[in-house]
């Protein structure tokens, strides 16, 4: 898949409410009040990963779930992370 050009991702953050653009990457950073309410999260993100077949990277840190997307076959963000971004901030309400 192909590689999105700068202008591309910065059209496509513009309608990715909370993500931005982090080196190759696009994250978004989740806060909940709790661990297990930020794991609940966690766990529907990872059956919505399955179903696409493209897993983000997440860092769990007690309340604060940080997701992040680049497809590391293509070395960057393709039109497979916007769709995944979208499916997270569906899942995120």
């Amino acid at each position: 898949m192909a590689v999105l050009t700068d202008a591309e991702i910065q059209q496509a953050l513009g309608k990715l409410s909370g993500w931005q653009r982090n080196g190759k990457a696009i994250q978004r950073v989740f806060e909940f009040p709790d661990f297990k309410q930020a794991m609940v999260f966690v766990n529907k993100i990872a059956d919505a990963a399955e179903q696409a077949d493209h897993h983000p990277d997440i860092d769990i840190r007690y309340n604060k779930v940080t997701m992040a997307l680049i497809s590391h076959d293509s070395g960057g963000v393709t039109g497979r992370d916007v769709r995944m971004a979208e499916k997270i901030n569906q899942i995120a309400g």
